[in-house]
Order: structure tokens, then C-alpha cells, then sequence
């Protein structure tokens, strides 16, 4: 297990750098907007930096085990059960059905702040990859 103060830096990096690029994306729009802006380029910044919190939150509400897969998109503010489903498993490594089997569970007895910290999601398909098992 990691030191919780690793846990408590990566938090910090990845909203630091999640607030970098909504910056640079409200700096853009202030700069150039008598210019014709890309609005779905700018968009997309904004949207990986809303599907992260969505998913983040889906983790929480789906370790707590007491509500479904779709109650919990719907929750998170997500209208599509297959594109939830999809970028959760981008960011989390699994579908979410299968982290609230493994999380409910893996998650008894464990502090919540820990918890949050272990399990938070990152950005971009960078899912941990699994390690082969060694005999």
C-alpha cells in the first residue's frame, strides 16, 4: 500500500492540472473572442474536466453498494448509460459494475479518506495497467 501522503499529492497535481487547463481555456476565450474560436475544441478541455468529477463521484456513490450502475449515472448527471459506462472503464480500469462487486467489499473497514485517495480516477485512458502475476 502507498503512503497516504503520495495519495493526498496525486489529488493535489491532478486538480492543480485540472485547473490549468480550465485557466487556459477561460485565457483563450478572454484573448481571442472577436476571433472565430473552436468552440467544441474548447470544449473537449472543459468536458474531460467534468467527466473526471462525474466519475470520481460515480466511485464514491458506488462503494457506498446501495444504488444500481444506472441510478448512479443518472446521479452523476451523465444521460447515457453506454458512454458512463465506457469512460468509466477508460478512467477506472473496469466497468463500473464490476469496481462496485470488488469495491463494496474491498472498501469494508477501510476509512473513507482512503479510500477516496486509492480508488480516485485519472484522466485519458491512463488506467493502471495490471501487473502479471508472478507464481
Amino acid at each position: 500500500m502507498c503512503h497516504p501522503s503520495w495519495g493526498r499529492a496525486r489529488t493535489a497535481a491532478q486538480r492543480l492540472s485540472d485547473l490549468a487547463r480550465l485557466r487556459r481555456v477561460r485565457d483563450r476565450i478572454d484573448r481571442e473572442y472577436a476571433q472565430p474560436l473552436n468552440v467544441e475544441a474548447l470544449a473537449r478541455g472543459a468536458h474531460a474536466y467534468l467527466m473526471t468529477r462525474r466519475i470520481e463521484r460515480a466511485t464514491a456513490l458506488l462503494r457506498r453498494g446501495d444504488l444500481s450502475v444506472t441510478e448512479v449515472c443518472f446521479a452523476v448527471g451523465c444521460s447515457s448509460l453506454g458512454t458512463f459506462s465506457t469512460r468509466f472503464t477508460e478512467l477506472v480500469g473496469m466497468p463500473p459494475s464490476v469496481y462496485r462487486r470488488r469495491a463494496t467489499g474491498a472498501a469494508a473497514g477501510m476509512p473513507t479518506c482512503v479510500a477516496k485517495q486509492v480508488t480516485r480516477p485519472v484522466r485519458n485512458q491512463e488506467a493502471p495497467v495490471a501487473e502479471p502475476q508472478l507464481a
